[in-house]
């Protein structure tokens, strides 16, 4: 549900993903899309602490149990503070700088952007994600995306020192391209 002009830039940003997309460039990848990335990901919990940890690109986010207030300044990953509603997790997230995308679809969003997720475990291997993202700057209204999410439960399992190689993906495929990139 974009503005128009948020629209053509999303078309512009898809266009030219190539030299845009931030996640091509290691940056980290911002909220949501971390959570959906192809890479695993760990949550620890305490009574006191919640914090999750991603693979890719070192990415970290530290969710506050008690709202510190406004974020000092405005980051990748941004403020969290979460929160129980039953057996649902419910974290808060804004203080974005707007500089991240959702996808390699070009999908993109401002400074204002704020997130409200909702985890919930459906089993001990399973937990829904639900994400409602608001953008009064990009959006003409909130909108969600749902999915769940999978426990690794091989042995061992854990996650991996992750080097990100700008550009790479490119540099090893994009000789195998049908057409070549603009």
């Amino acid at each position: 549900p974009y503005t128009p002009a948020a629209r053509k830039i999303k078309e512009e940003n898809q266009a030219q993903w190539v030299s845009r997309d931030p996640e091509i460039k290691c940056y980290l990848p911002g909220v949501p899309r971390a959570t959906y990335m192809p890479h695993p990901f760990q949550i620890f919990q305490s009574d006191k602490a919640f914090a999750i940890a991603y693979e890719f690109a070192g990415a970290y986010r530290n969710i506050y149990l008690k709202d510190p207030g406004p974020p000092q300044v405005d980051s990748w990953m941004g403020q969290s503070v979460g929160r129980w509603e039953g057996d649902t997790f419910v974290v808060d997230a804004n203080g974005f700088i707007d500089q991240s995308w959702f996808d390699r679809a070009g999908n993109h969003h401002s400074d204002q952007l704020k997130v409200t997720e909702r985890y919930t475990m459906t089993d001990p291997n399973h937990i829904n994600y639900e994400a409602t993202l608001e953008d009064k700057n990009v959006f003409t209204r909130p909108w969600k995306i749902s999915m769940p999410l999978y426990r690794r439960v091989e042995p061992g399992a854990r996650l991996g020192q992750f080097k990100c190689v700008e550009f790479v993906e490119e540099l090893m495929y994009g000789h195998l391209r049908k057409e070549p990139v603009k």
